[in-house]
């Protein structure tokens, strides 16, 4: 560690990065980028490690979600606003299943870079550079779209620091309240096709609220009523961006990204003596590490080791993605060693991944019964093994996009078309992800 600096992941092998064109422009953009001030602060980062280590303690429950790749061009209030809303609905549910505290992350103000599984990409035998998120190049289908520009980390910036203001404001200004936020479940209750099997916990929760508003605690004299914490999170790809926006706290002289209050690396970049991992052995925010079917037991140990090296608590958040076929198989080996070898971890389902496929109409999709049948399979392995099962981690939207199918709704194959609106993967709209989390209440119930 004592051989550690930000810029030192720039020695090793890296793998799922631009190529720049013009290098000059790039070490342009990180030095000035260097200059600006945080997007979140080293205390924040602390208090969401606090709380995600009450997680590994067993004593509260992780939610995690937002969009799979946010867009430049989709950045707006209404869309930031939607998405916290839904967030806000789904902790109630589950705060009030799981009797426990919420903690809740955002796949927001940050996650604008993606990796791909291949270098290019065809269309109608054109061949180009991949998309790889609005942070890098455009969606567009285009030779200029597709040539990476530095200059779009200076947007992904400045569209983050607007969408974390938006979201601090939202969470002490008022839309937290959990009156309000519990009336707006009980609207989506009252309108859903499927609605008599959630409006009992519904009508419990409306009835506990007017309770406490009997006993005389209301929002005027009970801060927590009407104010939430909402941490932010995101994949952290781009290297050359986390580092320009990494930072020395001066209370501890420990180092922090301050481009988001956790990060996680994906599955395509966890080997052990590439860049990321050295990246993120430096940094001290809590940090995901995604694992896949393809993991070996011994190999996430060497992963766990290496990362969170003192067995800190809050540190390390393992965020499993499997899919529902595989994860019975798959799952139980990792979790019996990582508890034999008594490790502090977060142990979070992410059911979206593992449960992609192309619909008969050409589009990407994702099946909700399968996500369901996912986050319903990470929970019975954690009660067979005697572990705990901490968290969801959700690629969603607050938006009435038509994205995945089935749900109360029944989207179909032929539904995806009407709106389709996501630039790389599949994700959940309003409607489905609040019915996902009346669904897992009782699992969560059952964990607790």
């Amino acid at each position: 560690m004592n051989q550690w600096s930000p810029s030192s992941w720039r020695s090793k092998p890296i793998l799922q990065q631009p190529t720049y064109p013009d290098q000059a422009a790039l070490n342009r953009v990180e030095t000035e980028l260097a200059k600006y001030p945080p997007l979140v602060f080293a205390a924040e980062i602390r208090d969401l490690k606090s709380q995600l280590a009450n997680v590994a303690q067993e004593n509260a429950f992780l939610l995690q979600g937002g969009d799979c790749a946010e867009s430049f061009n989709q950045f707006n209030a209404p869309k930031i606003r939607d998405t916290f809303k839904t967030l806000l609905q789904m902790a109630v549910v589950l705060t009030f299943s799981g009797q426990c505290p919420i903690v809740k992350v955002a796949r927001m103000a940050g996650q604008y870079a993606k990796p791909r599984s291949a270098d290019m990409e065809t269309i109608n035998g054109v061949s180009l550079p991949s998309y790889r998120g609005d942070i890098i190049n455009g969606f567009d289908f285009t030779p200029e779209a597709r040539i990476p520009d530095p200059q779009r980390m200076l947007t992904a910036y400045n569209q983050s620091a607007a969408t974390l203001n938006l979201l601090r404001a939202f969470a002490q200004g008022g839309l937290a309240d959990l009156h309000e936020v519990n009336r707006w479940n009980m609207s989506f209750v009252d309108a859903n096709p499927l609605k008599d099997q959630y409006k009992s916990m519904a009508d419990q929760i409306h009835q506990s609220l007017l309770f406490m508003e009997t006993c005389g605690i209301t929002a005027k004299n009970t801060p927590a009523i009407s104010e939430t914490s909402l941490f932010t999170s995101h994949e952290a790809l781009l290297l050359s961006y986390e580092e320009a926006l990494t930072r020395k706290d001066t209370l501890t002289g420990l180092w922090y990204d301050c481009s988001a209050h956790m990060v996680w690396i994906g599955e395509r970049t966890r080997q052990l003596d590439h860049a990321h991992i050295e990246y993120f052995k430096g940094i001290n925010n809590p940090v995901g590490i995604k694992v896949g079917p393809t993991m070996d037991p011994e190999e996430l140990i060497r992963l766990i080791d290496a990362v969170n090296p003192e067995n800190e608590p809050g540190r390390l958040t393992l965020i499993t993605r499997m899919g529902a076929d595989k994860l019975p198989e798959k799952l139980p080996a990792l979790v019996r060693k990582v508890k034999e070898e008594g490790k502090q971890v977060v142990w979070s389902s992410d059911p979206m991944h593992g449960n992609t496929f192309s619909a008969s109409s050409g589009y990407k999709t994702r099946n909700f019964d399968a996500i369901l049948s996912e986050l319903r399979g990470f929970f019975a392995v954690h009660k067979a093994e005697g572990t705990y099962a901490g968290g969801i981690h959700l690629e969603m939207t607050g938006q009435h996009v038509t994205e995945c199918t089935g749900g109360a709704y029944d989207i179909s194959d032929d539904d995806l078309s009407t709106a389709y609106q996501t630039q790389c993967d599949p994700r959940l709209n309003a409607d489905q992800v609040l019915e996902m989390a009346f669904l897992i209440s009782e699992s969560l119930k059952d964990a607790r």
